[in-house]
């Protein structure tokens, strides 16, 4: 198993199996701490247009306020994602530039999450009794336009996650998160400043 960019820190020796030797409660916060960033992450997003939804909508004088929505989605989509990330469908692209993958992942998660949405949307609106014509969702409320418009936005939203992600994948496990997250050394220190010879 392959460690991504939501992996907080490297000091633990990873064996053939994606473990090595952690125990049982390690590797459960582990996967609880990757959850909780996939869904922050998520959260964010669909809230964005949850709330970029209801301006549209208030503007047509209809009152819309569903951040319920956005974390119910959120819940849901940051368990799809760590699954995406078990098959990592964008494996055959790693000794490719980085880019090739990030494209990749993001317009794969994109689709998924637009698959989703409508399918999610048609069931709801057959369970209420409509037709299916009628269940089908209006994206961002403009038909194809719309939908157009809020693929372009989810993709887009998505490639800071894969492009942090492939860029841990290519610098090893948790030297990432160290570069953000952690004082740097010294030498290092010098060296981003510009002092280093």
């Amino acid at each position: 198993m392959i460690q991504d960019s939501t992996s907080m820190g490297g000091d633990s020796a990873v064996g053939a199996n994606g473990h090595g030797g952690r125990s049982l409660k390690a590797k459960a916060v582990d996967e609880l701490r990757r959850f909780l960033i996939l869904f922050f992450y998520l959260w964010v997003l669909f809230g964005v247009f949850v709330l970029n939804q209801g301006v549209a909508l208030r503007e047509h004088g209809v009152n819309f306020t569903m951040q319920g929505f956005a974390f119910v989605n959120a819940l849901v989509f940051a368990k799809v994602m760590m699954l995406f990330e078990v098959f990592d469908p964008g494996r055959w692209l790693r000794k490719r530039p980085l880019i090739y993958p990030i494209l990749y992942e993001s317009l794969l998660l994109t689709i998924f999450f637009l698959i989703a949405h409508v399918l999610e949307k048609t069931i709801e609106g057959l369970i209420r009794g409509k037709t299916l014509v009628d269940s089908l969702p209006l994206l961002a409320g403009d038909g194809l336009r719309g939908f157009v418009s809020i693929t372009v936005i989810l993709f887009i939203a998505l490639m800071p996650f894969f492009g942090l992600r492939n860029l841990s994948l290519a610098m090893g496990e948790g030297r990432l998160w160290s570069a953000i997250f952690d004082e740097p050394s010294s030498e290092e220190g010098k060296r981003r400043s510009g002092k280093a010879q």
